[in-house]
Parts: C-alpha cells; sequence; structure tokens
C-alpha cells in the first residue's frame, strides 16, 4: 500500500522583539560625531564672532584728490657761520720810541675820521726841532755870504780884475751853502712832521674794538696795533656754504639771518662768493653784509636762509609725487581712471614740489 507522502509539519513561532536596521554600537558613535560637530561648530563660530572684524568695518586707505595747481614757488640755501667785520683797520704808532702820555678813546667808542685817540711825549722831538732851527738860521746865512762873494767874483770876471777859477770856486761855495740849507730845512721838516704824529689819530670812522695802548708805555709798530677799528661799524656774516650749492649763489641775492640768541630775524645782501673752497672740509664761503649791524656782535653765531630764486610755478604736494624705477611720477584722474604720469620736477619749496614739465 502506498503510504501517503510525509508533509513536515511547521514548527511553531516563538514570541520575538522587533529588530532595528541599525545596530546599537553604530547608533552611539554616530550620537556622539553629531553632539562632537555641533559643539565644533558652537566653538569655531564663536572664535570668528570675537575675532573678524564684520565687513562694514573694515578701514579703507584715505585718498585725497587734488587739482593741480599754480603758486610762488622759492628754492634757499642754507648757510652758517660767524660775524666778523667787513674791514678791520689798525692803528700803529706812526713815531718810535716816544712814550705814551694820554690815552682818549677806548673799547666801544665810536669815532671819527682825524679823531685824536692818544698823545705820544714831544719833548725829545721839540728839543731836535731847536737844535735843527738853529742850524737852519746858520745854514742860511753862509749860504746869503755865498752868494753875495759869487756876485762880486763874477762882477770883477766881467771886468778882468777875477779870474775865471776864482769864480768857479764863488759858485761852488754858492751851491754847497745852498744844498746845506735844504739838507737842514728838510731834517727840520721830517722833525716837524714828526711832532705832528705825536698825535695818534684814527684813519677812518668806525667803532674800536680793541686797544693795546697803555699810559707810560713805549709806542712802536712792532708791539702791534694801539687801536683796532671796524671801519664805518659794518659787520657781515662769513657763511660756509657745501660745495653742492655754490653754483646756485651769488652776489646780491637777499638772506634772512637767525641769530642762536634767539632775537629777531635779520635781513642781509651777499656781497661775495670767495672764489675758492677749503681743501678740508670742502666748504665755500659766502659773505653777507648785514642790514642792522647794530643788533649784533662780532663773533656771534648765525645761520642764513639765502633766497636764490623765486618764481610762479606749477606745483603738486609733496606726497603726490612718487618713484618707480628713474622715473618721477603721480598719480591723475581722468573721467574717473586713475592714470601714472611721469613728470619732470624742480624746486622743492616746503610741501610743495614744483612740476617743469608732465602736467
Amino acid at each position: 500500500m502506498m503510504r501517503a507522502p510525509h508533509t513536515p509539519r511547521p514548527a511553531p513561532s516563538l514570541p520575538t522583539k522587533p529588530v532595528s536596521s541599525e545596530r546599537p554600537s553604530m547608533r552611539l558613535i554616530l550620537k556622539a560625531f553629531l553632539l562632537a560637530s555641533a559643539v565644533s561648530g558652537l566653538s569655531f563660530s564663536a572664535v570668528r564672532a570675537e575675532t573678524e572684524t564684520p565687513a562694514a568695518e573694515v578701514v579703507l586707505p584715505a585718498i585725497t584728490v587734488t587739482k593741480v595747481v599754480t603758486r610762488i614757488v622759492e628754492d634757499h640755501v642754507l648757510a652758517s657761520g660767524l660775524i666778523a667785520p667787513v674791514e678791520q683797520v689798525a692803528v700803529v704808532p706812526l713815531v718810535e720810541g716816544q712814550p705814551i702820555e694820554t690815552l682818549s678813546a677806548d673799547v666801544g667808542d665810536t669815532v671819527a675820521a682825524g679823531q685824536v685817540l692818544a698823545k705820544l711825549s714831544t719833548a725829545t722831538l721839540t728839543l731836535q726841532q731847536s737844535q735843527l732851527t738853529a742850524s737852519l738860521a746858520s745854514a742860511q746865512s753862509s749860504a746869503a755870504e755865498a752868494k753875495r762873494k759869487a756876485l762880486r767874483t763874477a762882477a770883477l770876471l766881467s771886468q778882468g780884475a777875477a779870474s775865471n777859477a776864482a769864480n768857479d770856486q764863488a759858485q761852488a761855495a754858492l751851491t754847497a751853502a745852498d744844498a746845506q740849507v735844504t739838507s737842514v730845512q728838510a731834517q727840520l721838516d721830517t722833525i716837524t712832521l714828526q711832532i705832528a704824529r705825536t698825535e695818534v689819530k684814527s684813519p677812518v670812522a668806525g667803532l674800536i674794538t680793541a686797544r693795546n695802548a697803555q699810559i707810560g708805555a713805549i709806542a712802536s709798530a712792532q708791539a702791534g696795533p694801539m687801536f683796532v677799528i671796524t671801519r664805518d661799524g659794518a659787520l657781515e656774516l662769513r657763511a660756509d656754504v657745501s660745495e653742492a650749492d655754490l653754483p646756485r649763489i651769488q652776489q646780491g641775492q637777499t638772506a634772512t639771518i637767525t641769530l642762536a640768541a634767539g632775537t629777531a630775524p635779520l635781513t642781509g645782501k651777499l656781497t661775495l662768493v670767495e672764489p675758492s673752497i677749503d681743501l678740508a672740509t670742502r666748504l665755500g664761503r659766502a659773505r653777507i653784509t648785514l642790514d642792522m649791524p647794530d643788533q649784533v656782535r662780532a663773533g656771534m653765531f648765525a645761520e642764513a636762509d639765502i633766497l636764490v630764486t623765486s618764481r610762479s610755478a606749477i606745483a603738486v604736494p609733496v606726497t603726490a609725487v612718487g618713484s618707480e624705477g628713474k622715473e618721477t611720477t603721480v598719480m591723475t584722474v581722468t573721467d574717473g581712471v586713475v592714470h601714472r604720469t611721469v613728470i619732470t620736477t624742480g624746486i622743492r619749496d616746503g610741501g610743495w614740489v614744483e612740476v617743469v614739465s608732465g602736467l
């Protein structure tokens, strides 16, 4: 008999919990990652909020646009030096060996030309003058006798009563007598001149800046000048100028003088540019005559601002001038577009620069 086929019976189902599609360990890792990312994002945002400046607070560079103008520009040369007399005159005694009796002037006095400054003793010279006066009288008497003798001899010669030899001797004696009178007269004139020169006079008008004479001292030119006079009291600034600036200055230019004492500036005029420079310092010298010399003293230090030239020219602020290689440039604006323009500059006067060409 045929047996019926065996059909297996299904196994009984057991109660189970729903199974999730994610594993527990993956869920924990993901949560930790998200949490870390959130914390990190918060920290980064906080840092950016503290360190970064908003775009509206960014400070942009300040740019100033100005028009090209025409103005007066001046070229100056600066120099410095000491105040000194324009001309000093040394007064020396014209008579040697005589003691000084009186002094009539001192340092600081203003004297006129021909004014007596001192007197020397005349005792010795007066005695010599008296002796020579007597000698002159004797010589003149001898000359008169020689003349009368020569006239008699010449008359006798014409009558044939005297020889030519006698006449020649009489004429020679007259010539010698006249020569003696001339010699004594010359000596007397010399003594008279020396007596007149015992009065030491000022050769020029000016200010006495030094006196070396003393009463009782023996006057002698070898001992140095008795007085030193600044002619007309004129003073000048002897300013040292750099070698590079020498070609720019010339006679007649004006200058402003500033003293170290802090007084008001003075004015002056350039009277001489010396033709040589110092080999050691490489500096030249300019002489500037002061308009008000009574405001300064010889030996003072002063600075000079020499005006070389002044003219009307196109000028731009010095801050607008730049350089690119060997070229000097400025930035110009045309129709709202900025261009770099090459220019040629000239005088730099304070905060302005002269533009010779290019604008």
